[in-house]
């Protein structure tokens, strides 16, 4: 079985994220898996061990994405291709995201692929399902559960707070949720194995795109933190009159009356 895992580079959850003239100030911050991807890169290993077949992570970024596919390759993946884009996009977004991936998986025989339900980043969750969509396989997001038989797949999706079972077929696409699995943590024996494992890298050429083949369909003209909680307001006197201040509060400043 040909497994593929698109995999994204984030910031450290336990980064402080600061904001520079509208962009995300990267310089010192910690990069880390995206933790939804994590998922995907566990159950892929366990697919896999069950059925047999080859791992492979797949991402799309710079040089520095290196870090990130070797974790994984660590965790258990049998290889990575690591599609950099650096010298050739200034602007990316999850349609260019998605139309690289694409472009790479369409002349390959892939029974299954996996991706993180959303990137904590971004949170569109867009790129699973583009991709899909430009691949012509079906997919299925959020899932909990993945039993598969054959050709028949029985997926599990979380939907708001209960849970939704479906039966489909391979080819398929899933985007992994949390409750999925436990994702391993990456061994000492498990890091050297990753230093000879097959760590392959091309760009746009490979692929015979071009820039405006995969320019953003978005633009991102600000970024900047939400605006910092105040105090909240403590109301004294008769209880008669704490309503009516209270009351008058809501209206007037809090407009929610």
């Amino acid at each position: 079985m040909n497994i593929i895992v698109l995999l994204k580079r984030t910031f450290d959850t336990e980064e402080r994220i600061t904001i520079s003239t509208g962009k995300i100030d990267k310089d010192g911050a910690e990069f880390i898996i995206n933790p939804y991807d994590e998922y995907a890169v566990e159950e892929a290993i366990q697919v896999r061990d069950k059925h047999g077949g080859e791992v492979t992570i797949v991402t799309v970024g710079t040089d520095e994405s290196e870090k990130e596919l070797r974790t994984a390759l660590a965790m258990g993946a049998d290889k990575a291709v690591l599609i950099n884009i650096e010298d050739d996009v200034e602007d990316a977004d999850q349609y260019t995201t998605a139309k690289v991936i694409s472009e790479y998986l369409r002349e390959l025989e892939v029974d299954l692929i996996l991706s993180g339900n959303v990137a904590i980043d971004g949170g569109s969750g867009q790129v699973g399902p583009r991709v899909a969509e430009s691949l012509g396989i079906p997919y299925v997001t959020t899932i909990t559960n993945l039993e598969i038989e054959g050709e028949k797949v029985t997926v599990v999706r979380d939907v708001e707070g209960d849970s939704e079972t479906i039966e489909t077929s391979l080819p398929l696409l899933v985007t992994c949720q949390q409750g999925l699995n436990e994702p391993r943590y990456t061994s000492l024996p498990g890091i050297m194995k990753a230093k000879k494992k097959p760590l392959d890298e091309i760009e746009l050429d490979d692929l015979d795109l071009e820039e405006e083949d995969v320019a953003a369909k978005t633009k991102t003209i600000e970024v900047y933190l939400p605006p910092k909680k105040e105090a909240g307001k403590v109301l004294t006197g008769d209880i008669s009159d704490q309503v009516v201040e209270l009351v008058s509060l809501l209206h007037q400043e809090a407009k929610v009356v």
